[in-house]
């Protein structure tokens, strides 16, 4: 067993510190002196104090009845807040849900249109139109120009006569 080094100063035990720990040389270890643990006066509580835990010891119906009333009001608002929280969840993920079906849905709609654009020959349409129904390009003053004012279409009124 190895030894530590002594500071210097030891007691009548034969304890001594070392770095400020204490530390017992020898193999027999220190006695307790429980009498003299035993025989220290108690320290004397304060009027406040003794008056305090007295109260402390005898609960009313009052007082047992607001903890009672407090308890309730926690658990109450305790089960609110878990039911708001699992509507809050349950919320969240029907607009997830609501945003994938809505992707999908764009996405459907992008491949139908290329689909369609694809599928429509505008040359076999304009030798049709040319061809069989005898249509023709307008001339010069044909073209009627009718101001827009910014909407997405045009009402027409009446005939347009030039």
């Amino acid at each position: 067993m190895a030894t530590r080094r002594a500071t210097g100063r030891e007691n009548r035990a034969g304890q001594g510190e070392y770095r400020g720990s204490a530390y017992v040389r020898g193999t027999a270890a220190r006695q307790v002196d429980v009498r003299r643990q035993l025989e220290q006066p108690r320290k004397q509580l304060s009027r406040t104090t003794r008056k305090n835990r007295q109260r402390a010891k005898y609960m009313n119906f009052a007082y047992v009845m607001f903890l009672s009333a407090a308890l309730v009001m926690t658990g109450i608002m305790l089960i609110s807040y878990i039911r708001l929280e699992a509507g809050i969840t349950t919320s969240v993920q029907e607009v997830a849900r609501l945003e994938s079906q809505l992707n999908n849905l764009k996405l459907e709609n992008d491949e139908a249109l290329n689909r369609i654009d694809s599928a429509v020959d505008l040359e076999e349409v304009r030798r049709i139109a040319i061809t069989q129904l005898g249509m023709v390009y307008a001339q010069e003053g044909q073209i009627v120009e009718i101001p827009s004012d910014g909407s997405d279409y045009v009402r027409q009124f009446t005939e347009i006569h030039k």
